[in-house]
């Protein structure tokens, strides 16, 4: 794929939503960091039904500290994995009060120093919560920068390198969003919306759905 049709694409996703964000909901960078945590594996309408109980509750590293892996196995115990993540959420806490003073660190190195924080994680945050040109490739973006043609690669590393080299730097801060977006509602895993796609004229796949 040329890099003149790489724009297009993304003046095309720019245009249909202009300021894309994360579905999941949060107030705060930490909120953001517990929220991506419990995301793994699991969906975003899980993780918010779970965080709009538990963050009028405990939002900060000292209140989830206080409120314990178990206290907060109940408010998490309907998403995916929740015992691991519970545990994980708890060590984080403390590793932020211990380490950060409480604050999310805004390095790469920093965030994946933290119990079940990977590279995708760390770029969500660094994205979302601190503005910083990362992107989290994730299934759905994996699938999309592969089949588009747009970064193939053949896992999410090579997908991460390559979508960071060729996507204009005007669109870095939005690209994450705009392409889980579309690889979550549109170019779906099974059946692909070709016929309801606004980049299917610049898409290379070749078995396309109508």
């Amino acid at each position: 794929m040329n890099a003149a049709k790489r724009r297009e694409i993304f003046l095309r996703l720019q245009a249909a939503n202009p300021h894309p964000t994360t579905e999941l909901e949060y107030r705060t960078p930490f909120e953001l960091l517990i929220a991506v945590l419990l995301s793994a594996q699991a969906t975003d309408v899980s993780v918010n039904a779970a965080t709009r109980q538990l963050f009028p509750i405990a939002n900060t590293p000292q209140a989830l500290l206080d409120l314990g892996e178990a206290g907060l196995r109940v408010y998490i115990q309907r998403i995916g994995l929740y015992q691991t993540k519970a545990k994980h959420v708890i060590q984080t806490c403390r590793l932020l009060l211990e380490r950060h003073g409480g604050e999310v660190p805004q390095t790469r190195e920093e965030l994946e120093a933290l119990p079940g924080v990977g590279r995708k994680t760390a770029n969500v945050v660094l994205n979302t919560a601190f503005g910083q040109p990362t992107i989290a490739v994730d299934t759905h973006i994996f699938r999309v920068s592969n089949r588009t043609g747009l970064a193939p690669g053949k896992n999410v590393l090579e997908v991460e390198n390559r979508l960071l080299k060729v996507v204009p730097d005007e669109f870095k801060h939005d690209a994450h969003h705009w392409l889980i977006l579309h690889g979550r509602y549109i170019c779906q895993a099974r059946k692909p919306k070709c016929g309801e796609c606004i980049i299917e004229s610049l898409c290379e796949y070749k078995e396309k759905v109508f």
